[in-house]
């Protein structure tokens, strides 16, 4: 295969629709058309619009029919359309382009077209890649590239069930808040000192609780010696040697 670090994208790329905002979830054409092939009186005047899609549904493009990440989508409905450009679509301004990199390093311009085709729709567009080759890097940094200059968020899934697991993820979380993934702050002061000592290398959650315990407070735990340190239960003397260095380290760089 060529090297896919290369300018190799680069003309299809430039050539390619990046989204502007605001950007608001299309569909194709299609209904589009039928529309103005009937005010036209053409011969296809009494075809119907599709039906409108379940909102609790991720929408399946028919041509994903066969995939078997779909039998790992397990607990949110599925609903298989044609009028739809991406491979999944998630949410009202969400969608999801599937590509097995597999699949990639023999049609490495087949994701350019599928962007080309997508154009400015929806306001996050996913691009779910299963790494299924032995040797990824190297298509994975094309991916990357890709994926910074269109505004895709790029997802990885090592097998089917992964894969699967990643677009139910997104359906559910269509309409939570935020801040359900977001760190939680810590209002109480002793998990606070807790969450503090954890961050010096390589003390743990057991040994900060530990340590709280056995001094007390923060200062009678600065003011110990290393000795001492090294003396409690479970600490020993590399965790104490490097929990006195830090501890004992201006705040200030000279």
């Amino acid at each position: 295969m060529d090297d896919l670090n290369d300018d190799s994208f680069d003309d299809v790329l430039a050539s390619m629709e990046m989204p502007t905002a605001p950007k608001q979830p299309k569909l194709q054409a299609a209904s589009d058309s039928v529309a103005s092939s009937s005010s036209g009186g053409s011969s296809v005047a009494g075809a119907a619009k599709p039906p409108p899609s379940n909102p609790h549904s991720v929408l399946v493009h028919s041509k994903q029919r066969g995939n078997p990440i779909l039998k790992c989508i397990l607990n949110v409905p599925l609903e298989f359309r044609d009028d739809i450009v991406p491979d999944y679509v998630v949410g009202r301004t969400s969608c999801i382009l599937f590509l097995s990199l597999k699949y990639h390093n023999l049609n490495p311009d087949y994701i350019c077209q599928r962007l080309k085709e997508l154009g400015k729709m929806y306001e996050l567009r996913v691009l779910l890649v299963q790494v299924d080759t032995p040797e990824p890097h190297n298509a994975l940094k094309s991916l990357t590239r890709i994926s910074l200059l269109a505004d895709l968020t790029m997802m990885l899934a090592w097998n089917a069930e992964e894969a699967g697991k990643i677009i139910e993820t997104y359906k559910q979380f269509e309409k939570r808040p935020p801040d359900l993934i977001m760190e939680r702050v810590e209002s109480n002061p002793h998990q606070k000192l807790v969450a503090a000592l954890t961050n010096i290398k390589p003390i743990n959650k057991t040994d900060a609780v530990t340590l709280l315990q056995i001094f007390g407070n923060l200062e009678n735990l600065i003011n110990a010696s290393e000795e001492r340190l090294s003396q409690v239960m479970g600490l020993g003397p590399r965790k104490a040697k490097k929990l006195y260095k830090t501890l004992h380290e201006p705040f200030l760089s000279k």
